[in-house]
């Protein structure tokens, strides 16, 4: 049996399991106790274990980059197929995908009491649409996972969000929504295309990318693609929908959309924008890294006057994911590696800052740093964390987010050493923004009234640990990451009789 459609169906039955057992065994008052949960967990334990196999699995019928292929047909007569192919780029993003959901399980996800059944189905939900995203190239499949992944992060956000939710959920839903259905129409019309051309209708990632098209129609299709990535990754201006979702969101949430959500938009920049419409990203190119920069200056002079914790991390999150535009279009393969880098550190920093803020938010009920302080003395181990994260997301050398940072400056100055030198100014203010959080949160004096606060346990200490030493091999070893995660030439694949793939 071919492992690339469990891997993706696997959560979403796993969450009709979890909400199944909470119809069955409604959640108690303690949450070591909540049969959903443990559903979920076991759910989430068996696609490690899948994708582990497929990991180190290497048939030895396999040739070429490509790992594994799957093709069945699904409407023949429109041309569309259920198309999955994974290599390394794609594999590694749904490893960073597990391993957040992980820590959501051990650190936020329990303590979901009030309709938790409902809560786990829609989280192992989102999880199938990110996983089919990273594995589809059939474009109506790439779409079709793409808009379902929205609705159950609407429904998480709007439902168990914090005092705004409705409004930051309905604002979420509109960008992306209206954003998927530009790359829609351009789909459409790269299918077209090919069809008036060569008489057969197909979606076929593989096929379509040899369609012959002209420069004004080639750039119009990369367009429609662009825009959809750039307000889910997001670029200014499109980010304006991003603040409120992560403010809003519940800790599980806010993490799937800082550590996953935001990395499908560069997955599809690189996927579709530069390696679909090849010509059409080099002439864009110049555009594409002056928002980058724009980005990551901007995102990071607003993190500077956020008082609101989980703001000040979003804010970051905008200024990062330039650095990942910046990487893609240099048009180099170092600048790639780094984008790639950057996309897999800033998962794990800035979903560990998320967990970190929602633990603080829930032992304070606050997310204002003027209310916290002094927690240091109060929570010893939870602060550490929350400085090793901190410090891990302004770029301190011999970690994840410097590796990624500092090839994409490199490639960058290949490219242009103004915008290089322009670029290095955001660094200086993630310096300023993270470690003001720091002495706030952290070092600064506990304030008066403060109750009795629990720290972190081993359990969770230990989950955090992981992402620790993830942070510091990228950072201290990233060439194999680099060699594994780039993504596989664009080559025509045809059908065997198995039913998979051959290049």
């Amino acid at each position: 049996m071919n492992p690339l459609p469990a891997l993706v169906l696997l959560p979403f039955i796993g969450g009709g399991l979890a909400w199944l057992a909470e119809r069955i065994q409604p959640a108690p008052s303690s949450p070591s106790r909540n049969a959903s949960w443990w559903a979920m967990l076991a759910t989430l334990i068996v696609e490690t274990l899948l994708l582990a196999w497929i990991t180190f699995s290497h048939p030895t019928s396999h040739t070429g980059p490509w790992l594994e292929h799957f093709s069945m047909p699904w409407v023949p007569t429109m041309g569309i197929a259920i198309r999955l192919d994974m290599d390394g780029l794609s594999l590694s993003l749904i490893w960073l995908s597990l391993i957040l959901c992980f820590l959501c399980a051990c650190l936020a996800t329990r303590q979901a009491t009030v309709k938790a059944g409902t809560f786990h189905f829609l989280f192992l939900t989102t999880l199938t649409g990110i996983i089919g995203t990273f594995l589809a190239t059939d474009l109506f499949l790439f779409f079709f996972f793409w808009e379902l992944m929205l609705v159950p992060m609407f429904v998480l956000i709007a439902v168990w969000g914090h005092e705004d939710r409705q409004r930051a959920a309905l604002k979420f839903f509109m960008f992306t929504q209206g954003s998927g259905l530009l790359m829609l129409l351009s789909i459409l019309g790269l299918v077209i295309t090919h069809d008036r051309e060569t008489g057969v209708l197909t979606f076929d990632y593989f096929t379509l990318a040899q369609t012959h098209l002209s420069p004004t129609l080639s750039m119009l299709l990369m367009l429609g693609f662009f825009i959809a990535f750039a307000v889910k990754l997001p670029i200014v201006p499109a980010h304006v929908w991003l603040p409120n979702a992560h403010t809003q969101a519940p800790t599980a949430a806010s993490v799937l959309l800082a550590g996953i959500l935001l990395k499908t938009g560069g997955y599809g920049m690189i996927r579709f924008n530069v390696m679909l419409f090849p010509d059409a990203a080099m002439y864009f190119a110049p555009v594409a890294m002056g928002l980058g920069v724009v980005g990551v200056l901007y995102g990071a002079w607003l993190s500077c006057a956020q008082e609101d914790i989980k703001r000040l991390i979003a804010y970051s999150s905008i200024s990062h994911m330039g650095f990942v535009v910046l990487g893609i279009f240099t048009g180099s393969r170092m600048g790639m590696q780094g984008a790639i880098i950057q996309m897999l550190a800033h998962g794990l920093s800035a979903g560990s800052l998320f967990l970190i803020a929602g633990a603080i938010q829930d032992r304070l009920h606050t997310r204002d740093m003027h209310r916290i302080g002094g927690l240091w003395t109060a929570m010893p181990r939870l602060s550490a964390t929350g400085l090793f994260f901190a410090v891990a997301s302004l770029g301190m050398p011999g970690l994840g987010n410097f590796a990624g940072e500092f090839l994409v400056l490199l490639a960058t100055w290949q490219v242009s050493p103004i915008i290089a030198t322009v670029t290095t100014v955001g660094l200086v203010l993630a310096a300023i923004y993270a470690l003001r959080m720091v002495n706030r949160v952290f070092l600064a004096a506990r304030r008066e009234g403060q109750p009795p606060l629990k720290d972190l346990s081993v359990p969770q200490m230990a989950a955090f640990a992981c992402a620790m030493i993830f942070l510091i091999v990228l950072g201290l070893h990233p060439q194999p990451f680099m060699t594994f995660s780039a993504p596989s030439p664009l080559s025509v694949m045809t059908t065997n009789s198995l039913g998979g793939h051959v290049p």
